[in-house]
């Protein structure tokens, strides 16, 4: 969440809010995403890059070492991840199911991780 979210484009409230992935304007009610508009004031043809955070809203990056949080169930393994296990060196991809993370852990080997299970180091 930001700290000042953006003015309403259509009326210039400044008391608007942010309400899940949108942000409201409480005066004439309208809502929207702020990356559209960010993209709508940027260069024509812009791609958007997308921004992976982790389950405190750190912007997490290639390289980054990461914590888990929560323990995590691996099928085929009779033990899990434990809360506290670093992780070294991931990798952003675009995975399945929200799985955003590609690495490797020790004693388990490759695989893939949310983002929302993960703290930045």
């Amino acid at each position: 969440m930001t700290e000042n979210p953006p003015p309403c484009p259509r009326c210039s409230c400044a008391y608007t809010y942010e309400m899940n992935a949108l942000v409201v304007c409480p005066e004439c009610g309208h809502e929207w995403v702020p990356a559209e508009g960010a993209a709508d004031a940027g260069a024509v043809g812009a791609v958007a890059e997308k921004v992976v955070r982790d389950s405190v809203g750190n912007v997490l990056q290639d390289g980054d070492s990461v914590v888990v949080v929560k323990a995590l169930k691996v099928k085929g393994s009779s033990s899990g991840i434990k809360a506290g296990t670093k992780v070294r060196g991931i990798r952003l991809v675009d995975g399945v199911d929200g799985h955003d993370i590609d690495c490797r852990i020790d004693g388990f080997g490759a695989m893939q991780l949310k983002s929302s299970v993960v703290k930045k180091s």
